[in-house]
């Protein structure tokens, strides 16, 4: 399906506006996912022209991600990730989650930046980061894509690394996210370790039902309702 290639439109629009000279653009993935960690890139890339093909990881094949994020660990000017864990949202709950693993991505990068490009229409990260939230930025931001990419690649190899001793949860085709064969494999062997146990599906496991956490705060406990159901792995 064609789409409209990324720009540095928005960069540019915060670099006159503010004065920002180091920009940084920010995605997620995993938010929607009942296992692994929700992670997070931060990715400058400065002004320069972006690798053909670059967009939205959603809008590209796996082969084409993989290639893609080779090209784009050599292009970008810098990039990190951070990770929370299925503990840390267990307990904190996903808003909070997602702002500590961009924390930590951001953080981790050589240089702090003066602007971080959001993608989405709600700013989770908050002070003291200088924030431009954009919706589907992902698609319409270079520095957005680039980190869309990183993110997927780096978090789906995480969960790959998982078939050994999960084999039957298929966490290498579906990336922990809600399928055929990790529902089943739930009903069969339960949540493991990298579950998010505080999570309404495990209301529909009534052999491991016992097993679901509930939150300590009503805060955390106010987990939105679009961050149990994402089904774009």
């Amino acid at each position: 399906m064609p789409y409209e290639p990324p720009t540095h439109t928005v960069e540019r629009s915060l670099r006159a506006t503010t004065g920002a000279k180091i920009i940084a653009g920010v995605d997620e993935v995993g938010r929607g996912a009942w296992a692994g960690p929700v992670s997070v890139c931060a990715a400058v890339t400065g002004l320069r022209r972006p690798p053909d093909g670059l967009t939205d990881s959603k809008l590209l094949t796996p082969k084409r991600r993989n290639e893609l994020a080779e090209v784009l660990d050599g292009w970008v000017t810098a990039h990190a990730l951070g990770h929370a864990s299925p503990e840390e949202i267990d307990d904190l709950g996903m808003t909070a989650a997602l702002r500590l693993a961009a924390v930590r991505a951001l953080e981790a990068l050589p240089v702090r930046p003066d602007a971080v490009i959001l993608d989405g229409k709600h700013d989770y990260l908050g002070g003291p980061w200088q924030v431009r939230t954009v919706i589907k930025g992902d698609q319409s931001c270079i520095a957005v894509a680039a980190a869309s990419v990183l993110a997927k690649v780096r978090r789906d190899t995480m969960m790959g690394e998982l078939v050994g001793v999960h084999a039957a949860f298929a966490f290498a085709d579906n990336a922990g996210y809600p399928s055929p064969a990790h529902r089943a494999a739930l009903e069969e062997y339960g949540p493991t370790a990298h579950h998010r146990v505080s999570w309404s599906y495990m209301d529909a496991l009534p052999r491991w039902r016992h097993l679901k956490k509930v939150r300590s705060t009503p805060e955390a406990a106010a987990l939105e309702a679009g961050g149990q159901l994402g089904f774009d792995f």
